[in-house]
């Protein structure tokens, strides 16, 4: 359905998905069918909660505590082209955004995706890189295994190269 996203659900507030307050949106679907995934129901491809971007920035309004918004999963980059538009309002009232997706960072720019290029453009914190059981490690805050990274987006796009966080808060 054009200009809606198909959501699993919505926090909205939660500690455990980014530094700060921060609501959540967890899309459906997702392609990688990660072996112990934390959040499985949200791969298949079926239809949950059709929302437009304008609906879920109300929800996020409601909200004056809040110092960013997540996007999760599912797969948000399966789902980019509207979360670019949902990522845009955040922006524009000045909250942080974070996006966790299995694509890594090389991935994303060099991608065809519709909409993965502009939605990059408004992403603050990219955690990138599928989830990998052997590697699990449960002493990484924000993520669940060693091989995913924290990216500084905006740095990343300044110096046309990745930049890793190096904010101990994130890490």
């Amino acid at each position: 359905m054009e200009n809606r996203l198909n959501i699993a659900g919505i926090v909205n507030d939660s500690i455990v998905d980014g530094v700060g307050l921060r609501f959540v949106v967890f899309v459906q679907g997702c392609p990688r069918k990660c072996k112990g995934c934390h959040n499985a129901e949200t791969q298949p491809f079926i239809e949950k909660t059709l929302m437009t971007p304008q609906e879920i920035m109300q929800k996020i309004d409601k909200n004056i505590l809040l110092d960013g918004v997540t996007f999760s999963g599912g797969e948000p980059m399966c789902q980019a082209k509207n979360l670019s538009v949902l990522a845009k309002l955040i922006k524009d009232r000045g909250l942080h955004l974070a996006v966790y997706t299995g694509y890594t960072y090389d991935n994303l720019i060099n991608s065809n995706i519709e909409g993965v290029k502009n939605l990059l453009q408004y992403v603050d914190i990219l955690i990138d890189g599928e989830f990998i059981e052997e590697l699990r490690d449960y002493n990484l805050k924000f993520r669940g295994s060693s091989n995913q990274r924290v990216i500084d987006v905006q740095e990343s796009i300044k110096q046309n190269q990745m930049v890793l966080v190096t904010d101990e808060k994130w890490l």
